[in-house]
């Protein structure tokens, strides 16, 4: 193999890694965003179940919007447990479950990001060894 050749496969080696890099960190993004929104949403219960249940409460319904409701059975909760299947839940296994979700999506969160700093740290070795051939071939 030619040094152009050599230095051409690296090329391809560091596009290839920056894409496997941006696709991680728009997955990291998305899991971000799912944590917060359990996050809102345990706060939200806990809100609820602590709120007196004759007084009116602000309810998020997303994108900053509230409306105005009363809280007057916050014991049964409606929990999306996948496909479009919604289950009743207590307010304790509720709040269990939302644990449960955020544990694992941080541990994906963790996953994702070493494999964005194996990708990154596989990258820089391509790049020093491209730029020690691409000074050689001058």
């Amino acid at each position: 193999m030619t040094k152009e050749e050599e230095l051409s496969k690296y090329m391809a080696q560091l596009e290839q890694y920056k894409e496997q890099i941006n696709t991680l960190e728009m997955q990291s993004s998305y899991i971000q965003s799912a944590i917060l929104d359990y996050n809102k949403a345990k706060i939200t219960l806990e809100n609820l179940n602590n709120a007196d249940k004759d007084n009116n409460v602000l309810i998020p319904i997303g994108g900053s919007t509230f409306i105005n409701a009363k809280a007057a059975d916050t014991s049964k909760v409606l929990f999306d447990i996948g496909s479009s299947i919604v289950t009743e839940k207590n307010y304790e296994d509720a709040m269990k479950k939302i644990d449960e979700r955020m544990e694992d999506l941080q541990k994906t969160q963790e996953n994702i990001l070493s494999m964005i700093q194996k990708l990154q740290n596989e990258s820089e070795e391509i790049s020093t060894k491209a730029q020690k051939l691409y000074q050689n071939q001058k």
